[in-house]
């Protein structure tokens, strides 16, 4: 057979889990084909008209399909609405039509491997800062792209987008909520065998990346690993 290797169990239920998290909701999916045949983008607003929703839920549905990278948001002003609002509407639009919906592509190991053991050659502590530096300015870019002009207004809601947007990359994500305690917890890591060999590195940069990403949905957090499949658990388990 032709072309990429066909995905392991672990990496096609990790990509099954990514679509069904965008579309596995009927007014998302039709949502999404709205925007699709649209020529210009389409506003929260307009979405909200459109499928008689409650703005809230309408800007749900589309954080959802930008944080999982199947919608780009860009801003502009809207007659009216910009208006009535004082600030530049939100317009999103299909992000490089469709091939998103494709199943993601493997991890590419070597890359992975190569990149961490040259993280290796340095003193322990500079890899991993260095790591979590690369995956700060990730998530701040990821960020920036899910919420170009402000951030949202509670710690439970950004952990959510948080969490979709790891879904998107390979990580199966989930929030979980144990009194006052906010945890992320990833099912599957799209670093393969590079995270079993270099854990610190590698989740150094899944570290770095939901900082990046709180940062800019939220405001600056210190997240750090309760439990690591590299450890020998059955998931990571990230405390926000």
């Amino acid at each position: 057979m032709s072309g990429s290797p066909l995905l392991d169990a672990d990496e096609f239920s990790a990509a099954v889990t990514a679509v069904t998290n965008a579309f596995g909701d009927p007014t998302r999916r039709d949502i999404y084909l709205l925007i699709r045949n649209s020529e210009t983008g389409i506003t929260a607003g307009e979405v909200a008209e459109q499928f008689d929703l409650h703005p809230n839920v309408a800007r749900h549905h589309l954080e959802k399909l930008t944080a999982g990278g199947y919608l780009v948001v860009g801003v502009g002003r809207v007659d009216g609405e910009a208006r009535a609002a004082g600030r530049p509407s939100k317009q999103y639009r299909v992000s490089e039509l469709d091939h998103a919906l494709n199943f993601p592509p493997r991890r590419d190991d070597l890359l992975g491997t190569l990149l961490a053991r040259a993280l290796q050659m340095l003193p322990a502590d500079q890899a991993e800062e260095l790591a979590e530096e690369v995956g700060y300015d990730y998530g701040r870019n990821l960020a920036s792209r899910i919420a170009p002009t402000e951030g949202h207004r509670t710690v439970k809601a950004a952990l959510a987008t948080v969490a979709d947007a790891l879904t998107a990359h390979g990580f199966a994500a989930h929030t979980e909520s144990k009194g006052t305690a906010l945890t992320i917890v990833n099912e599957h890591c799209p670093f393969g065998e590079a995270a079993t060999r270099f854990p610190h590195v590698v989740c150094a940069v899944d570290r770095g990346m939901i900082r990046g990403l709180m940062s800019g949905l939220y405001g600056e957090t210190q997240p750090h690993f309760e439990l690591t499949r590299p450890g020998g658990d059955d998931h990571c388990v990230v405390h926000v």
